[in-house]
């Protein structure tokens, strides 16, 4: 699966460095980490449901995701400082290559009338967010061990100052844009 961190060697760093016209190859934009995160409302009354979460996510990932907690108790929402609300987990190195080459090429495809996604996830400073409604794209999830369908944020960290460069570097590396 070293496939993917080849094609930005090979292929992607260069195109970089020609399109915007970089003095050193230091300033060709990289990625940092790729950050994914569940969140589960419902967690906070079933304990069962972050376990449950934390493993496919780490099936997905191809490495142990880690409870995330509450900052402030909410009244509204019924939730106290401290409790668990989600899980996430960060991709660097060889594992974030590994899973953008799935996301991409296997899992993405797999979303039902799929058109590309949102060319509008960028913050402006490079990094690129999106959302999934469901965690059955995956092919590591089986569809009959599903307590619940849930959804997730994947959030692509780049050194890229800008949101031209981060798409570019994005687009190279196969994202599928919708046009």
């Amino acid at each position: 699966m070293a496939r993917f961190k080849d094609i930005y060697n090979n292929e992607v760093a260069p195109a970089l460095m020609k399109k915007f016209a970089y003095k050193s190859t230091m300033q060709i934009p990289r990625f940092n980490k790729i950050v994914i995160n569940v969140g589960a409302g419902d967690a906070k009354d079933n304990s069962k449901v972050i376990d449950k979460i934390i493993e496919e996510l780490s099936l997905i990932s191809g490495q142990k995701a880690v409870p995330t907690y509450a900052r402030k108790s909410v009244a509204n929402f019924k939730l106290r400082e401290g409790v668990k609300i989600g899980a996430k987990v960060t991709l660097r190195g060889e594992r974030m290559y590994e899973f953008m080459d799935r996301l991409f090429t296997f899992a993405l495809p797999r979303v039902r009338d799929f058109k590309g996604i949102n060319p509008n996830g960028f913050d402006g400073r490079g990094n690129y967010s999106m959302g999934l409604k469901e965690q059955l794209i995956f092919p590591e999830i089986e569809y009959d061990k599903v307590d619940k369908i849930r959804g997730m944020d994947i959030t692509f960290v780049t050194t890229a100052t800008n949101d031209e460069e981060a798409k570019e570097l994005l687009t190279l590396m196969g994202a599928p844009f919708a046009k």
